[in-house]
């Protein structure tokens, strides 16, 4: 199954939900119980404010960067995603990847944040033993048309705190979906060939395939 803008613009807002506007306490805060706090609020915030859904890039540059990412563990992200040719990529390479991959993502909320209307976040219980540091956070975005499934990957770091590294939007993994994507660009191109096709994508206009 392919992710679709609509499936993103769920997750973009469900995502957003998840890390913007924590507190410091929430360091100490089970993973679900962070989500739920949290994503009422900011998806009121989303729906009220114009700019971010219409798509000004600046503004959602600044909003992942300073909100989001801090909240991803990206190099863990990228170098699932990049598969087993990351080991054999350069630092330089590394760092180019990381670049373009957010930045293609970046594109992506531009794009998708479009679609956050009058959605709500539901969070199933969570399934968790003592002592669990990897976590599926398992969430249902309802809204116009049928309940869509939004899961999360998270992995509680050494603060503490819990950090995003994969998510589910109707049975599809965002990290599988772009191992598929990627390798088939690195065994065509290599490293140097999905660095520049990830390039080419990100400067693409956000409208496009919507």
């Amino acid at each position: 199954m392919k992710i679709t803008r609509r499936m993103l613009g769920m997750a973009a807002g469900a995502m957003l939900a998840l890390n913007l506007g924590l507190p410091a306490q929430a360091a100490e805060e089970t993973p679900d119980l962070l989500v739920k706090r949290v994503s009422s609020d900011v998806l009121e915030t989303i729906k009220k404010d114009a700019s971010l859904r219409n798509g000004d890039a600046s503004k959602i540059n600044a909003l992942v960067n300073d909100k989001v990412m801090p909240y991803v563990d990206f190099r863990r992200m990228t170098s699932a995603a990049v598969g087993p040719a990351w080991r054999q990529a350069t630092a330089d390479q590394r760092q180019r990847l990381q670049d373009e991959f957010k930045a293609l993502l970046i594109r992506t909320y531009s794009g998708a944040l479009s679609q956050v209307g009058d959605q709500t976040i539901t969070v199933k219980p969570l399934r968790m033993a003592a002592g669990d540091t990897d976590v599926l956070v398992r969430t249902q975005v309802n809204g116009r048309g049928d309940p869509v499934q939004l899961d999360f990957r998270l992995e509680k770091q050494s603060d503490g705190g819990w950090k995003l590294y994969n998510f589910n939007v109707l049975g599809v993994w965002l990290v599988e979906t772009y191992r598929n994507q990627f390798a088939q660009e690195i065994n065509a191109n290599g490293i140097d060939g999905l660095i520049k096709t990830l390039a080419s994508r990100s400067s693409m206009p956000a409208n496009v395939g919507k």
